[in-house]
């Protein structure tokens, strides 16, 4: 997400009400979670696993729990709670804002375009030419469809990234800034929900098509021309490249990419990154030809083991 004017580290330690480290003219262009983090960003860590990931991140400025020495070219803002401060930064430029209409009067919807009764569009919302919006859809704030996109009934698209830290007083939300970007010619079945970034775009490449009752999750990127069955579950932070088929209730792993043109087959689960080009299935997913003939394999062992205990 982009600050709407660059900030620098002096003004952000005052907002937050923190100490810094490093130049106080320092600029910080943006804030973003560490998956999408980029230069001239601020991101936030509070984990001393994640440390060094953070320090040497794209991220030009950390918000940490700990006083460290400032990495060259950095600044460092120093919090006792840095996931904290950083649903502050989001809640003060996003702040949730009820609506009054079903329709926004800043939405911003293309020449040719449909919404059906019962429709949601919210604030800022851009549509592009010749959609249909079928009833009760519901697009949250800042959300962007590109050109010829066909969005059933019932879906929901932004809401909030599943996103929680477990403290001692029970589960604290990370607050979602970003937004969902359909590009063009995506369809989108029925019932379908598909999560805003936390900090930057859940984004659906041109000319996919979504069945019935599928999730996404925040940050997943997905490419042009893919296809996904019913009852798919991504989780968040996914990359699927183009051409990618996800046939009836696979599950997807965060953190993993699947590679140009693979298939992952029905109810598999993946949960490490798959190679372009092949067909995979099973839990966890592995090339089809090799499961099957490690399935078959199983179906005999029984008789093994008989000869083998008739011949002792």
């Amino acid at each position: 997400m982009d600050f709407p004017q660059a900030h620098t580290l002096a003004e952000l330690a005052e907002l937050l009400n923190c100490a810094y480290d490093g130049p106080a003219d320092h600029k910080v262009w943006g804030w973003n979670e560490i998956h999408r983090v980029r230069l001239g960003d601020l991101v936030f860590v509070d984990h001393p696993k994640y440390y060094d990931k953070a320090l040497q991140s794209d991220a030009t400025t950390i918000l940490i729990n700990k006083k460290v020495a400032v990495p060259a070219g950095k600044g460092i803002l120093i919090s006792d709670d840095p996931f904290r401060d950083f649903n502050k930064l989001t809640n003060h430029y996003f702040p949730f804002k009820a609506s009054e209409r079903a329709i926004h009067p800043s939405a911003k919807i293309g020449e040719g375009t449909i919404i059906q009764p019962g429709g949601f569009i919210g604030e800022n919302v851009e549509i592009g030419d010749n959609c249909i919006i079928h009833a009760n859809v519901t697009i949250y704030d800042r959300c962007k469809i590109g050109n010829n996109v066909v969005i059933h009934a019932n879906s929901v698209l932004g809401a909030d990234a599943f996103y929680y830290k477990n403290r001692s007083s029970g589960f604290d939300k990370l607050l979602s800034g970003g937004i969902v970007v359909l590009e063009d010619r995506v369809n989108i079945g029925a019932s379908c929900t598909i999560d805003r970034g936390v900090s930057a775009d859940t984004r659906i490449g041109a000319g996919t098509i979504i069945d019935n009752s599928v999730h996404i999750g925040h940050d997943t990127l997905i490419g042009k021309d893919c296809l996904f069955a019913a009852q798919v579950g991504i989780a968040g932070c996914v990359v699927i490249e183009d051409k990618v088929t996800l046939w009836g209730q696979v599950g997807v792993n965060s953190n993993v990419r699947i590679g140009t043109k693979a298939v992952v087959l029905g109810q598999s689960g993946v949960s490490k990154s798959l190679d372009p080009d092949k067909t995979y299935f099973g839990y966890p997913a592995e090339e089809a030809r090799k499961k099957y003939r490690e399935m078959a394999s199983v179906r005999i062992l029984p008789k093994i083991i008989e000869q083998i205990t008739i011949t002792e």
